[in-house]
């Protein structure tokens, strides 16, 4: 007979509590159909939590009726990892259990989720770690208490046997600790395990603060995403090292019978489902993850911890993410991998063996064949640079199609390399014999190529350089036949400079007979073609080319050179004419400012008969300085006349230059005469006035009617103008 005594469930899950009065069989068999629809349960797939309680022993049997679970992997259930209902720290109680800790928070905990954690997390650890019991700390601090109490039955049923020590830690304010206190209580007879009800500051009293983390006011650090993604990394690496052993182990197996390449099955030719290479890296990458976390976590201070240290966070020791595991999965693959690399060695150099001596003979009777037949009927090196250009481009083509067979030879001669080291002595002689006769036939191909390609560069450059100077030379000979007219001496000099440069560019010639013998003798010391054999090749029309351009280059050089020293003469003349031409202005220009000077500067008289003899002495000076001026302006406009003449062309300044210097040389003599009589008369005033001033006690009347009358004369000469008007204009316009 069973009495229901509650029904009550929570958001996720619905338990019922039933009393069992005593039943005489051992077993006890419960057949129970319900039908619950409160407007408030939803409907969904709850697990289902029955407790028989025997009131006379006070014990707690549990039964669970809950859906079949396959194996859980991480990745299926990461949104409810990533949610931290529960976790593994990596701390240790006293007796080296491992601490499994469930935060409670303030919203309503999913107990299918969490139940779904709690299974996932205690597939985890090791037997021998779960032989040794956990300590569960359920944070009660910010969650009501029927959540609570439906969490530590849960514990009941998901791990009854590997509880050791259930703690619940108690809520901070006073009347949510006395509820929770009364409640605890009352229900602590119906647990199977130890519970204990205890503050946070407390919690120290059980498990040691190096093994508590800080919520707990410990000192062990854990970083829970960082586990769930170390967490993704060990199963991924486990799933795909195990698919990757199964795989290599039946490849390797295979080939181990001995069935001919033909006969295997398909799928023993197959590739691994994973690169075996990025798994092994994937694998060590962990292990040293691990290997790196439980030395740190040593190093921070081990199980004790020390005074004011931090014990840093190690989940992922052998315990919880079984190192060993790790270590035994990458030593199998390992193993499998090292065979399967050698099958997949012995099958690589039987194919290509075989792949070897085809290549091989493809290789040679091109060579030999149509390789040889395109180099034979190329000769020529052409009559003009465009012409060897032509020849380079159809060598090129050609080498091109041999670059591609060298390629292949190349390709070839490593393989074999690699087949010889590797130490075969079945296939050594006829590796050998292979690599033998395709070397030779390969370079002496090259070197009928290289032979070709040096002879079509010297004849392209030799053609190059015969073009630039040919273009040269018409330069210098268009330029020398042209009748240039410089407008000035500095336009000749720019001339005569740029025709020096251009008589020095041709003097390449020495450059173009250098390239010509270079290239005679390139075609003189040709070598034997086609296996030794020598083959009649007519070089006589390609010698005579030769000749033929360079003795015209010479007989065009001297041709310039010569023109070019009888244009050099001429310019040099002109430049001579521009110069007396540009002096003889400049004597103008001279005697135009003395003419200045003299009739505006040269105007005093003098105070007594020595001044005045001082002013004519310097005005005699300055007359001579106009006179030899104007004497260098003649000899200059002479000078002008005969180059003129040697150079057949019309005088240029002389017409205007010659009236300009006599003009104003005659306005000069004009003036110069006319200051000369000043002077002089000046000079006679003063005589007759100092013979006065010496006889003023005589009285003597004639000296003083002189000084008078020469006064007289010396005012009226000076308000005569010094040029005449009609000078003068001359002088202006």
């Amino acid at each position: 007979m069973l009495e229901l005594i509650i029904v009550n469930y929570a958001v996720s899950s619905l338990f019922l509590f039933v009393t069992v009065f005593p039943i005489p069989s051992a077993s006890l068999s419960l057949s129970l159909s319900l039908s619950l629809s409160p407007p408030s349960l939803p409907s969904l797939r709850l697990p289902l939590w029955i407790y028989f309680c025997c009131p006379k022993r006070h014990e707690s049997r549990r039964k669970c009726v809950r859906p079949t679970q396959s194996i859980m992997e991480a990745s299926t259930m990461l949104p409810i990892l990533k949610k931290k209902l529960a976790f593994l720290s990596g701390g240790k109680d006293r007796r080296s259990g491992l601490i499994l800790t469930i935060p409670l928070c303030t919203e309503q905990t999913s107990m299918e989720e969490l139940s779904a954690t709690l299974d996932y997390l205690l597939s985890i650890p090791s037997e021998k770690c779960k032989a040794r019991g956990f300590t569960v700390i359920v944070d009660g601090r910010k969650s009501p208490w029927t959540v609570v109490k439906t969490v530590v039955l849960m514990l009941q049923n998901v791990i009854p046997a590997e509880v050791s020590l259930v703690c619940v830690v108690k809520p901070d304010e006073f009347w949510d600790k006395k509820v929770t206190h009364f409640c605890f209580w009352k229900e602590k007879d119906r647990l199977g395990f130890e519970v204990i009800l205890v503050s946070a500051n407390k919690l120290t009293r059980y498990i040691e603060p190096c093994q508590l983390t800080d919520e707990f006011g410990g000192s062990l650090q854990y970083d829970h995403m960082d586990w769930v993604s170390k967490r993704l990394v060990f199963e991924k690496f486990t799933k795909e090292s195990t698919s990757l052993l199964d795989e290599l182990a039946i490849i390797n197996e295979n080939e181990r019978a001995g069935q001919p390449d033909k006969a295997r099955p398909p799928d023993c030719n197959v590739l691994p489902s994973f690169d075996p290479e990025t798994v092994l890296q994937t694998g060590h990458e962990l292990l040293s993850e691990l290997q790196q976390r439980r030395f740190n976590g040593s190093e921070g201070g081990g199980g004790g911890g020390g005074v004011g240290g931090v014990t840093a966070w190690s989940p992922m020791d052998d315990e919880l993410l079984a190192q060993p595991q790790v270590m035994k999965l990458l030593d199998s693959l390992r193993e499998q991998y090292t065979k399967y690399q050698e099958v997949c060695r012995q099958r690589s150099r039987r194919s290509q063996l075989e792949e070897i001596q085809a290549k091989v003979m493809q290789v040679v009777n091109w060579l030999e064949g149509p390789g040889t037949e395109q180099l034979r009927t190329q000769w020529g090196i052409g009559d003009s640079i465009r012409a060897s250009q032509a020849l380079q481009l159809k060598h090129e083509e050609i080498e091109s199609q041999h670059s591609e067979w060298f390629a292949v030879y190349v390709e070839l001669n490593q393989q074999m390399a690699a087949l010889l080291n590797a130490g075969d002595e079945d296939d050594l002689a006829e590796l050998k014999t292979l690599q033998q006769q395709l070397s030779d036939v390969c370079y002496r191909q090259a070197s009928q190529l290289e032979f070709r390609q040096n002879v079509l560069q010297s004849a392209h450059e030799f053609h190059s350089t015969a073009q630039d100077l040919s273009q040269q030379l018409d330069g210098l000979l268009g330029m020398l036949c042209a009748d240039v007219a410089p407008a000035d001496g500095a336009a000749i000099q720019q001339t005569l400079k740029h025709l020096e440069e251009k008589l020095k560019s041709v003097g390449a010639l020495q450059v173009l007979r250098e390239k010509g013998q270079g290239l005679l003798d390139q075609m003189s010391n040709q070598s034997s073609w086609f296996y030794g054999k020598d083959v009649p090749v007519e070089n006589k029309e390609n010698i005579d080319h030769i000749h033929s351009v360079m003795e015209d280059m010479q007989l065009r050089k001297q041709r310039c050179e010569d023109m070019v020293d009888v244009r050099r003469l001429k310019m040099l003349q002109m430049v001579q004419l521009f110069k007396c031409e540009e002096d003889a202005s400049q004597a103008v220009e001279w005697l135009t400012e003395l003419l200045d000077a003299l009739l505006k500067t040269h105007v005093r008289l003098g105070d007594d008969t020595q001044e005045t003899k001082v002013l004519l002495e310097k005005h005699r000076k300055f007359v001579d300085v106009a006179q030899s001026t104007y004497d260098y302006g003649r000899q200059l406009l002479q000078a002008t006349v005969v180059l003129c003449q040697s150079l057949r062309c019309t005088t240029r300044s002389s017409g205007d230059t010659l009236p300009r210097l006599n003009r104003v040389w005659k306005q000069f003599t004009v003036t110069a005469d006319e200051r000369q009589h000043r002077l002089e008369m000046a000079s006679a005033f003063h005589a007759a006035a100092q013979r006065g001033s010496e006889q003023v006690e005589l009285l003597d009347s004639e000296v003083f009617e002189e000084v008078e009358t020469v006064g007289k004369s010396l005012l009226d000469r000076l308000t005569v103008p010094t040029l005449p008007l009609r000078s003068a204009l001359l002088l202006i316009f």
